[in-house]
């Protein structure tokens, strides 16, 4: 296998327009999420249509033994990762004092554990040979609190810090740490998240046209990349700073209250 990225997430959305973005470029891949059916699938036709090797590995990523199994499985096969990906993540709308504390658990053991875990025991294959890329998927929502998605909010704005950060600390080397903050995307995570029916998710994007900017960004090695934003969006993060943070909360809470 040559020029590996690994992706998370990459059975659907997303990442799994990355994974086909990855190959149209040649690149071989590591595709990880839970449902083996649906990346079995994926590798198939990316094999086929590209002439590229494709390993599946099926893993619940919100376990905290996961990411070092998907390190020793790689290594034990000699396989190095070129390009980390880390693309997994999923959220929900609701009150925080009425959400399942098991469901926000999940998505801290998700959207942040595991994206760190995967990022710290790659990257010092990465310094060793000094190359290697790393793209984060964060959101746009990583620049505000998010009543009504408190916790998701609050996953993407660690995201974006903490890549942000290790971009810094890497500055001196071949390595780049990109954040993706896409939109509004249409994937399929919009309906199991709930955020279908809010006001906020009606203009959407395709997760292709997010995954070809953000992957033809990432290799140019760009610290923040910017995709699906519509006008209404751009200007909202743009007045955040002048913005009394109370009218503020209140703005993006009616953006969150479901229509029935």
């Amino acid at each position: 296998m040559k020029n590996i990225a690994l992706i998370t997430g990459a059975s659907s959305g997303i990442g799994k327009e990355l994974a086909i973005e990855h190959a149209r470029h040649k690149g071989d891949l590591v595709i990880v999420a839970r449902r083996q059916k649906e990346l079995e699938e994926l590798k198939f036709k990316l094999e086929k249509e590209f002439d590229i090797k494709v390993k599946v590995i099926a893993k619940d990523l919100t376990l905290a033994e996961s990411a070092k199994e998907i390190y020793n499985e790689l290594k034990s096969e000699g396989i190095e990762i070129d390009i980390l990906i880390n693309n997994a993540g999923f959220g929900g709308v609701g009150k925080y004092s009425e959400q399942p504390w098991e469901l926000n658990e999940a998505m801290i053991d998700l959207n942040i554990k595991a994206l760190s875990g995967l990022t710290r025991i790659f990257l010092p294959d990465f310094i060793e040979r000094n190359s290697g890329k790393i793209m984060n998927v964060s959101s746009i929502a990583s620049y505000m609190p998010g009543p009504l998605q408190s916790v998701y909010f609050a996953t993407k704005a660690y995201i974006s810090s903490f890549s942000n950060a290790i971009a810094e600390e890497l500055s001196d080397t071949n390595i780049t740490v990109s954040t993706l903050l896409p939109g509004v995307t249409n994937t399929e995570f919009l309906e199991v998240s709930g955020m279908n029916k809010t006001s906020l998710f009606q203009k959407t994007i395709s997760a292709e046209k997010v995954a070809k900017i953000g992957y033809k960004e990432m290799l140019k090695g760009k610290l923040n990349i910017h995709s699906g934003m519509t006008i209404g969006h751009k200007l909202l993060i743009s007045l955040l700073p002048f913005t009394p943070k109370k009218i503020t909360l209140k703005q993006i809470r009616a953006m969150h209250e479901t229509e029935n």
